[in-house]
């Protein structure tokens, strides 16, 4: 007999090796098939095997269920009765100081293109010192929704020390239309893909603040890459 169950926690094929590594050794279980981008693990059994049974083999960092009865909120090993406010929190701290730190660089002689091309500024290199700190990690996560990072996972592992790039382009005014068209693709293809992964409802973690902050991936995020894609359209078109 065959199961089909939801395995949330899983970012990389470490951890793919890991589920199946132990979910094999479970009495009863004789074949074990884990997707990490759907995060489910399709089981073949000779008897059947308890769900409590196999959440007890795996770490806490995993959380296993059976599809019918899996919620969305339940990331990366956190508890259920989180609300998404309270998951988004560090992303919502973190924008709140960089709108207040490019309103701060620019209040006494405000501009409007100046104060944005510092909050952008200020967002990559804020952003890609989170992607930094697991590089290792990141790119399996940022490939599960970004497109050009499916294709090319080069990409992946490029992506943070493309941000801090930009980051320093914009803060220091150099080659500033370059940018902006860069900013404009790469956030294009990682907002399509976010929007693509919220209509496909699949819950997966979120990397825009790299792995050490586990974040799902939920409308907050479209937001945020779509107030990102706006400001950087604006730019574009103020230079033109």
């Amino acid at each position: 007999m065959k199961h089909i169950y939801k395995i949330t926690g899983m970012t990389c094929n470490n951890c793919v090796a890991s589920v199946t590594e132990k979910l094999i050794k479970v009495a009863g279980v004789n074949k074990v098939d884990v997707d990490l981008e759907k995060a489910e693990a399709e089981i073949s059994m000779g008897k059947h095997v308890s769900l409590d049974i196999l959440k007890s083999t795996l770490p806490k960092k995993y959380t296993i269920s059976e599809k019918g009865n899996y919620t969305s909120e339940m990331m990366s090993g956190e508890v259920s009765d989180k609300t998404k406010l309270q998951q988004l929190k560090p992303l919502l701290l973190i924008f709140l100081y960089l709108f207040s730190a490019a309103f701060l660089l620019n209040f006494k002689r405000w501009n409007t293109s100046e104060a944005m091309l510092d909050f952008i500024g200020l967002f990559f290199i804020v952003f890609s010192f989170f992607k930094l700190l697991d590089l290792k990690g990141f790119p399996e996560s940022f490939r599960m929704y970004d497109p050009l990072a499916k294709v090319f996972p080069v990409y992946g592992w490029l992506y943070p020390f493309i941000e801090v790039a930009l980051g320093l382009m914009f803060l220091m005014r150099f080659q500033v239309t370059i940018g902006i068209v860069a900013t404009i693709i790469i956030l294009g293809s990682t907002t399509f893909g976010v929007t693509k992964a919220l209509v496909d409802k699949k819950s997966i973690r979120c990397a825009c603040l790299g792995t050490a902050l586990k974040l799902p991936m939920t409308e907050a995020t479209f937001i945020e890459n779509a107030i990102m894609l706006s400001m950087a359209i604006t730019m574009l078109t103020q230079l033109i």
